[in-house]
């Protein structure tokens, strides 16, 4: 009886269940501090974290604070087969970060910078002939759940990404970091 319910409701499109995508990733790893090894690459963490999603890595590149070194590398990925390019390292407002310059230089036009979902306030998302760049924070380094996990879910679920999905995850958009997660099944990333 319940899930004779079930289909009906589902008959009427409120509920849409979409399979995830197989796909590639490219990832650049900005900073100069990584670059110079001043400071070690922790990239193994996020690695792990898409291959717990099903992806591949297509290739890895580690680039300065330097525009055209962060747009080559992109361009570089996506023309050697990746399907998304994931930028971390971090986004921030100091001066010397040209993170989001450089995704801009590939010709992507930038969706939406900042969100209101903690953590992951300073994240990007980014279009480049219908490949989306994201460009994740440093927080996806030290944090087990955080915008990252919202929207990747989301785009290996082929929906296409709009600025108005990032205001709708204010509601919800911040993690308690309870003492044991139950994400994704929490309040955290489902805005309205």
């Amino acid at each position: 009886k319940e899930l004779k319910k079930v289909e009906r409701i589902g008959e009427k499109h409120f509920i849409r269940i979409s399979p995830f995508k197989s796909l590639s990733v490219g990832l650049v790893i900005t900073g100069s501090e990584v670059y110079t090894g001043r400071i070690q690459d922790g990239s193994s963490v996020v690695e792990e974290k898409l291959r717990s999603y099903g992806l591949t890595i297509a290739g890895k590149v580690i680039v300065p604070d330097d525009i055209s070194m962060v747009k080559d590398a992109i361009q570089d990925l996506f023309k050697s087969g990746a399907e998304r390019g994931l930028r971390t390292g971090g986004l921030s407002v100091d001066p010397d970060d040209v993170t989001k310059e450089g995704i801009e230089a590939t010709g992507a036009e930038t969706l939406f910078y900042g969100t209101p979902v903690f953590p992951g306030a300073m994240f990007l998302v980014a279009r480049l002939r219908g490949k989306y760049i994201l460009g994740a924070p440093a927080c996806v380094y030290y944090n087990r759940n955080t915008v990252l996990d919202i929207i990747l879910t989301r785009i290996l679920a082929g929906e296409r990404m709009h600025k108005n999905d990032i205001v709708k995850l204010s509601y919800g958009g911040l993690c308690l970091h309870c003492n044991e997660c139950h994400y994704p099944t929490c309040f955290f990333g489902k805005g309205l």
